[in-house]
């Protein structure tokens, strides 16, 4: 009995679903190591066979540094932009009913289902100059196909889905009554926007829109043809880093890639920094 009741009081917090945190936690590490770390430490190898002057040299080429600036501009500006829209459409699935709107959220997912070089052949289609929405538009001086802009909307296709999805539970989990509360106060839509529902929002628009960027930058097969490919205009870092591959400048092409992976860690360093600050705020004012 003496031991029956010790085993029943033990304390909850103590019990774990998966016993043994050692196996468990080297379990997580070691896989962790074989699908990213190793692969991403094989880059860095590579690259040093260059030295530092040789990665310098391949950083500050003309052609690469347009590649990395036409890569991360169109991402952020694709991301910002999925950011906003996404925001509003996951609003109108949770806080709306309307016909058909089941539909119209598993459409939301078809950019992750279809192959990316299928939807760069079809976003081409429709901005080229004779394409259904592009005759429509380059005689108005906005020419998409073949231009970052056209860039920017492939990367908006691929990278909206991430922003809804992170988005949609977040706003389905507060309190409507809130919004409410604060229109009975006299508050505007606009002034309960900005102070009751954004600011619950803001860490989940920031992770959507840091998963949108990620993707962004490494995209490939949905911009290669809508782009153009034009070298210092048009030409994406992936494309150039085939390119260097087909050459057999592998350490080269390593090169490149580590510059992506330097600048993507910084960027989304300080998004994760800015969303825990973003937390902590929440949480002071919960508490």
């Amino acid at each position: 009995m003496v031991a029956g009741a010790v085993i029943s009081t033990r304390p909850a917090s103590r019990r774990r679903v998966i016993p043994g945190f050692g196996l468990s936690l080297g379990i997580t590490l070691a896989w962790l190591g074989l699908i990213v770390l190793i692969p991403l430490l094989g880059v860095f190898i590579k690259t040093s066979g260059l030295g530092w002057s040789g990665v310098w040299q391949v950083w500050s080429e003309p052609r690469v540094l347009s590649a990395l600036k036409v890569s991360f501009g169109a991402a952020f500006a694709a991301a910002a932009f999925n950011a906003l829209m996404g925001t509003w459409m996951a609003w109108v699935l949770v806080r709306y009913s309307f016909p058909g709107k089941r539909l119209f959220d598993a459409v939301i997912d078809l950019p992750f289902a279809l192959p990316t070089a299928v939807a760069g052949i079809a976003l081409t289609a429709l901005y080229g100059g004779n394409g259904w929405i592009g005759q429509w538009l380059e005689p108005l001086g906005i020419k998409v196909a073949y231009t970052q802009l056209g860039i920017v909307v492939a990367l908006v296709f691929v990278g909206l889905p991430f922003v809804v999805r992170v988005v949609q539970p977040v706003l389905a989990e507060s309190e409507s009554g809130l919004e409410e509360a604060a229109a009975t106060l006299g508050a505007s839509r606009w002034q309960t926007v900005a102070r009751v529902v954004l600011p619950s929002l803001w860490p989940a628009v920031l992770t959507g829109f840091a998963l949108a960027f990620a993707r962004g930058v490494g995209e490939y097969g949905s911009v290669i043809f809508i782009a153009g490919n034009m070298p210092n205009a048009t030409e994406i870092a992936p494309l150039l880093i085939t390119i260097r591959l087909e050459e057999f400048d592998y350490a080269g092409a390593t090169a490149i890639a580590v510059a992506m992976l330097l600048l993507s860690f910084v960027v989304l360093l300080l998004v994760n920094t800015l969303q825990a600050r973003l937390l902590k705020g929440k949480q002071r004012r919960a508490g």
